[in-house]
């Protein structure tokens, strides 16, 4: 076999690699957005409400939450390939288990606990899986392309979960994942394994604080629209007169502090820690961290408010919605891959700031272009901004973390990594709700309680019924719940134009959060280092 014919068939075997673990974070990122424009559509299936399949996604998140850094762990344990192709079974058994699910309970081990099992496994190897698989200099490539994978399932997968429902059924979307499963099972034969050198000592009492104290925030963070940040909204529950989210989040610190204080103690002793307490004093890395949080809170928020805006105010179809996000995955795509390619010295920290100034200004173009007549087209400029922005954080931001620390302990960062994206997205779509459904609120008792049109006891109800927390609706839902209420047709027309101006009110005020929040992003990018990892070797 001649030079350049080996030369291809490493660089082909390096492809297959590439695909398996792209192919892997795609599936993992999938299922946090497919089913959002299907929701009501499952529930009616398995039996249940809308909230209880709220419930089911929620609990997905909570299950990889808590044991992503103990998936990591697990990973240097067994051999990360070995996590990964487990991680992959128990996914696969979780997606067949959903797509068959005759009611909510099944459903909810299948796809909350199973596949939050399987994820919190897989995403932790495929980050040391890159490590091990490609020379320092390929690896930022490598991470983009990865990260892309996940960012783009996140923007296709509406438009995935609505033609789906539209054309077939839900239970499609879950029966192609076990198909996925299987093929990335068959392709990871080429995977390299990064085998650990010696057994690692498993930290249970610090597994187990680490996972209530993540577990703890991250419920707290998802319960925020039904109990609120601070006061307890009508109905809720009060503790002490908070609501309990304040109470729930105040034990997760505690929790995550005695975890920090056990961690370090454990270390003195000479004895090796669930997570090492040295990462906090690694710059690169908490610099890292830290941007992964704000752009997956961006992201997801994005992902909120946008699919909301489309379906909701403008009352697109959930396979159009879907389309429009499109966009925003082309330049993500084009910008994860191609950075690495035509720029492959690029400063890490540069390429950094130009992907939160991107985010930042898609933002703040959606949030100066909305307005109660706005279409459908002035979303496309905001999302291919947004996209480029998240793209060029993909480019950079997973060889920035992994680069680091030592290889051996890429797996360990991964579980980490992973842990603050799923916070970062959890407080970004609870932020989002929050904040647009108290300005959607103010806005609407505002300008109704301005109106003449509107009898008194009707704003005396209204105001009754937002205070336990303001429905995001459409003038269609709204006008037909006035109008079997016997509502005259005067004020019908009076609040239908209320809502129609409250909404746009919220939009803007979750939009100026997210600006605000990509804006705050700009002061942590000084730790993010100046050259690629591949420069620094040497």
């Amino acid at each position: 076999m001649t030079a350049k014919a080996r030369t291809a068939e490493k660089a082909g075997a390096a492809n297959v690699v590439l695909l398996t673990l792209a192919s892997g974070q795609f599936l993992m990122a999938l299922d946090s957005s497919v089913m959002n424009v299907s929701i009501a559509t499952v529930a009616e299936d398995v039996g249940t409400t809308v909230s209880g399949i709220q419930g089911a996604i929620t609990a997905y998140t909570l299950v990889m939450a808590m044991l992503m850094i103990c998936g990591g762990k697990v990973g240097a344990l067994i051999g990360r390939k070995r996590a990964f192709l487990i991680g992959c079974v128990v996914y696969g058994c979780g997606s067949l288990t959903t797509a068959l699910a005759p009611n909510l309970t099944v459903l909810m081990i299948g796809w909350s606990f199973l596949e939050g099992v399987g994820a919190a496994l897989i995403m932790p190897a495929i980050v040391a899986l890159v490590a091990s698989n490609f020379a320092v200099e390929r690896r930022p490539a490598a991470y983009g392309l990865v990260a892309a994978a996940g960012a783009v399932a996140i923007a296709v997968g509406p438009l995935i979960g609505g033609l789906a429902t539209t054309f077939f059924s839900w239970r499609w979307v879950f029966a192609g994942e076990v198909l996925v499963v299987a093929g990335i099972l068959v392709l990871a034969r080429r995977v390299a394994d990064a085998p650990p050198d010696r057994r690692p000592h498993i930290d249970v009492a610090g597994a187990v604080m680490s996972a209530l104290g993540i577990g703890l925030f991250v419920y707290a963070v998802l319960r925020t629209s039904e109990w609120g940040w601070f006061r307890p909204k009508a109905g809720g529950p009060s503790w002490f007169h908070l609501s309990p989210v304040v109470w729930l989040m105040f034990a997760a610190v505690l929790l995550l502090w005695l975890f920090l204080r056990w961690e370090e103690r454990l270390v003195t002793r000479g004895t090796e820690p669930l997570v090492d307490p040295g990462f906090l004093g690694n710059r690169q890395l908490t610099g890292g961290l830290t941007m992964f949080f704000f752009q997956y809170l961006v992201q997801m928020g994005v992902f909120f408010v946008v699919p909301l805006y489309l379906s909701v105010a403008l009352g697109l179809s959930a396979l159009r919605t879907g389309v429009l996000i499109l966009p925003l995955s082309v330049t993500l795509l084009a910008a994860a891959v191609g950075i690495p390619r035509v720029l492959p010295q690029a400063s890490p920290r540069r390429v950094v700031k130009f992907g939160v100034l991107a985010m930042f200004a898609g933002a703040l173009v959606l949030l100066a272009v909305l307005d109660e007549d706005s279409t459908e087209a002035v979303v496309v400029v905001p999302l291919l901004l947004i996209g480029l922005g998240m793209g060029a954080l993909a480019s950079q931001l997973g060889a920035v973390t992994v680069s680091a620390v030592p290889d051996e302990q890429s797996a360990e960062v991964g579980g980490v990594q992973n842990t603050v994206t799923n916070l970062g997205a959890s407080i970004g779509t609870a932020l989002a709700g929050s904040i647009l459904i108290a300005a959607l609120t103010a806005s609407f008792l505002a300008t109704i309680e301005q109106s003449p049109a509107i009898p008194a006891e009707v704003k005396a109800q209204a105001g009754v019924s937002l205070a336990a927390g303001a429905p995001f609706l459409s003038d269609e839902q709204l006008g037909t719940a006035l109008e079997e209420a016997g509502v005259e047709t005067d004020a019908v027309q009076a609040a239908l134009d209320a809502n129609t101006a409250a909404r746009i009110d919220g939009l803007r005020a979750a939009l100026a959060v997210l600006a605000l929040a990509a804006l705050t992003a700009l002061f942590f990018t000084q730790r993010i280092p100046t050259t690629q990892p591949g420069a620094r070797s040497p």
